[in-house]
């Protein structure tokens, strides 16, 4: 008897897992299932395979290796690596082992059924959110086959692309442009401060928040910024894993650092190799839950990074000077701060800079 598993998928509509399990002396000889849309579709594929692996008798091995599953590639990917593929991206390839077409077999996975998978995904993620998991999935499509002999279809997933793009499945971010306002910042400042004068042991979100805004720093690379890496004869530090669209880890770069970050983060207690030994999760959250607090809407730690790249643009600095600051290897990615005129500094007398400098 057939052993079919109807499923119901996050959009709503049903699936049909069949699956195949063969035991052996005890142990599990073979096991391998894949989704359809009909029952009946499933229910044919399943009395196939067992004649298939039924033909094959005691020689499974030819069977295993045609019916890899997504599932099966992902896991070789993740654990075969030698180069670290990144906590984000591993985190999504696990992910995307939850849905029906991770049970595929790979052989047999067309652009139709990727551009299925792409649709479930867009129905609670941005187009953005799916073009990265597109990507990511994007990457094992184009080692499977040569890397381990699993037949996936590399075209496949180029076609996919195009139809998810064409389809608006698929897109880029939309960019933001939301800066905080001084009030903004004063209200947080006051907040982070009182509570790490109550709790000296806490995290200082009110050093953090200013050496971000000053270093124009991402999250992870303030966690990541090491005594060791603070230059003060160059005024520079030492970025370790900056992002980057093509290699993240290893990315080590160098970046100007004016003085008002450089004097935050000497203000820091010099008990622990890194100058903000924390955790990107934790200063995430804990901005987050100020800005609930204080009632300031749709503010993120990321938006400091866009105000102090904008600031830098204000007071009058040049492409070339802002990308030795930020780190953008392309100047053309700074374009969208062109349109900004000097207006000097607004933080020029800003209370803030003494009080933060101050051990």
């Amino acid at each position: 008897m057939a052993q079919i598993e109807k499923r119901t998928r996050k959009d709503g509509s049903l699936s049909y897992v069949a699956k195949i399990a063969i035991r052996k002396n005890g142990k599990w000889a073979h096991r391998e299932a894949r989704s359809f849309d009909r029952l009946s579709a499933a229910k044919n594929w399943h009395a196939k395979r067992m004649k298939e692996i039924a033909a094959a008798g005691k020689n499974l091995d030819t069977i295993k290796s045609k019916g890899k599953t997504l599932s099966a590639a992902i896991d070789l990917y993740i654990t075969e690596s030698v180069k670290e593929i990144g906590r984000t991206k591993a985190q999504v390839l696990r992910s995307i082992r939850d849905y029906d077409i991770a049970d595929q077999h790979c052989a047999d996975i067309e652009s139709h059924d990727i551009v299925q998978f792409a649709r479930e995904l867009g129905t609670t993620r941005t187009p953005a959110t799916v073009s990265n998991y597109m990507s990511h999935l994007g990457a094992i499509f184009a080692i499977a086959r040569p890397a381990w002999g699993i037949p996936l279809d590399q075209q496949a997933m180029k076609d996919a692309f195009v139809v998810c793009n064409r389809l608006g499945i698929t897109g880029k971010a939309q960019k933001r442009d939301r800066r905080p306002t001084l009030d903004e910042l004063n209200a947080l400042m006051s907040l982070f401060e009182d509570k790490h004068n109550r709790r000296p042991n806490s995290l200082p979100m009110h050093r953090v928040v200013g050496f971000a805004l000053f270093s124009t720093r991402r999250q992870e690379e303030i966690t990541r910024v090491a005594w060791e890496g603070l230059d003060q004869t160059h005024s520079r530090v030492f970025i370790k894993d900056m992002k980057h669209p093509g290699d993240k880890v290893g990315n080590d770069v160098w970046c100007d650092l004016r003085a008002p970050a450089m004097n935050i983060a000497l203000a820091m207690p010099r008990n622990k190799p890194l100058v903000f030994p924390y955790h990107s999760d934790t200063i995430s959250a804990a901005f987050t839950r100020a800005c609930k607090v204080l009632e300031i809407e749709d503010l993120r730690f990321h938006d400091l990074r866009h105000e102090g790249v904008s600031r830098l643009f204000e007071i009058g600095e040049t492409i070339p000077q802002v990308a030795a600051v930020s780190g953008h290897r392309s100047w053309s990615s700074l374009q969208r701060y062109t349109h900004i005129k000097q207006t000097g500094d607004k933080y020029e007398g800003w209370k803030w800079l003494d009080k933060l400098a101050q051990k």
